[in-house]
């Protein structure tokens, strides 16, 4: 496993590349998706990126969990949280990845 981690700095600079904008407009236009998907996804709906994948947000009821150390239970309140299923495409893709 690589320790690189892709930043939001590192896609604005492939937008400047790619496309050719300003890098200001570069960064302009990464925060921007980013912020669409992010009120998407707060308002409770579902992302789908072809050949990517899709965000979902599930709401989880509340539970009784367990504390590993001691065995205490220990209720779990309800939350929402986000999932993320691959493309079958992405699949292929990372596994191939793997077959270097």
């Amino acid at each position: 496993m690589s320790d690189k981690t892709l930043t939001r700095m590192d896609l604005s600079e492939s937008v400047f590349r790619a496309v050719g904008l300003s890098r200001n407009e570069s960064a302009q236009l990464v925060e921007s998706v980013l912020a669409h998907i992010s009120d998407a996804l707060v308002d409770g709906e579902s992302v789908k990126i072809s050949s990517f994948g899709t965000f979902n947000v599930r709401d989880k009821a509340a539970r009784v969990g367990r504390n590993p150390k001691t065995g205490e239970e220990v209720p779990i309140s309800p939350r929402r949280v986000l999932t993320f299923r691959p493309s079958q495409l992405m699949k292929d893709r990372v596994a191939a990845g793997n077959k270097r």
